[in-house]
């Protein structure tokens, strides 16, 4: 396991070392290329993902075929079609890796028989879930009440790393706009 992972939620639930060591055998460390899909639509997800280097997102296909993004991580996140992961139910999202990614794994199984085992692991399932529904309760939220250009003027702010590595037509997906308006945006914004 990175630090990273090991650091992250430090301020939430104190890992001991042997929680750390109990653990390692849990997850999968694994790797995969940009643009490549590691997870469906149409299947149960069967990981949750830490991101430790790349960037990831979740998206899926509306009625006329189009992408529409639902989520973009960073390094040092966990991603997963979470209410699908959870409920073993078949994801209408894929995910997908936007650049070349290296991340940790663990299947729900064995994430199941980790929290079991596992006290503090068990705190953190919750701290990582809980996490999931805010971002989606925010993002709603925000879709209600910004405008696009306080939609992207936020990402900038708060997830700056984004904007630097994801491709533009991501990004206007992601904040629910046409990639055309999102140059509009950008160019007002920098005179």
């Amino acid at each position: 396991m990175t630090n990273s992972f090991l650091n992250l939620y430090d301020s939430n639930v104190k890992l001991t070392e042997s929680d750390i060591a109990f653990s390692t055998h849990y997850f999968e460390q694994d790797s995969a290329s940009k643009n490549s899909i590691i997870e469906e639509e149409n299947k149960v997800p069967r990981y949750l993902y830490f991101v430790t280097k790349g960037f990831m997102r979740l998206f899926y296909y509306d009625n006329n075929g189009d992408e529409i993004t639902t989520l973009i991580v960073s390094p040092n996140q966990f991603v997963t079609s979470f209410t699908n992961f959870i409920h073993e139910v078949k994801s209408n999202e894929n995910l997908e890796c936007i650049t070349n990614c290296e991340f940790f794994k663990i299947a729900r199984r064995r994430l199941v028989e980790l929290i079991e085992n596992n006290e503090n692991f068990k705190k953190l399932s919750l701290v990582i879930f809980e996490q999931s529904l805010t971002i989606t309760q925010i993002r709603a939220n925000d879709f209600a009440t910004l405008t696009a250009e306080l939609r992207y003027k936020k990402l900038v702010e708060q997830q700056p790393e984004i904007i630097q590595h994801v491709p533009i037509q991501y990004i206007a997906s992601y904040l629910g706009i046409k990639p055309q308006s999102l140059s509009r945006i950008r160019k007002q914004i920098i005179k």
